[in-house]
């Protein structure tokens, strides 16, 4: 883990202005490492990891799907819960242009856009998330419930276990 001073994103202003409490974990970011490489190099569960996903709607309309680091997101059974007809990931450069944050780097706070959350409802039951502060290789640490205070995440059942 890096010791160096803690990068200010839209993300850590986001989260200063809404005052939530939050640590924060710099991290060397691998390419196509995803979470197992956060959770490891932050020895912390990779089910404590939250993935920031960006996706889009069958019209294109985007969102964003917050889902355990150890877990895939069943897009059936989202587009199901949020009445649509289906939802697919985004393109890197779409996610980009609606969010303001790289692939690999992609935070729910701060985003260019204010977009629709949806949250997997067993993330609630952790006492400690870690989520991407809006750079790669960097989570801060958060109280999930301070998610759902600020951002407003509409819960969802749609883990798939990896």
């Amino acid at each position: 883990m890096k010791s160096e001073q803690a990068p200010e994103t839209p993300a850590t202003k986001f989260l200063s202005q809404h005052r939530i409490a939050h640590s924060n974990h710099l991290y060397d970011y691998e390419e196509h490492g995803g979470t197992t490489v956060s959770a490891r190099e932050l020895n912390v569960a990779e089910h404590a990891v939250v993935k920031t996903l960006v996706m889009e709607d069958e019209n294109g309309k985007p969102l964003i799907v917050l889902m355990h680091g150890d877990c895939k997101v069943s897009t059936k059974e989202l587009a199901r819960q949020i009445g649509c007809k289906k939802v697919s990931a985004c393109k890197p450069e779409d996610a980009h242009r609606h969010t303001g944050y790289m692939i690999g780097g992609c935070s729910p706070f701060g985003t260019k856009k204010s977009l629709p959350i949806h949250m997997e409802k067993s993330i609630l039951d952790l006492p400690l998330i870690y989520i991407n502060g809006g750079r790669r290789g960097y989570l801060v640490g958060v109280h999930p419930h301070d998610i759902l205070r600020v951002l407003a995440p509409k819960l969802v059942t749609v883990a798939l276990k990896d």
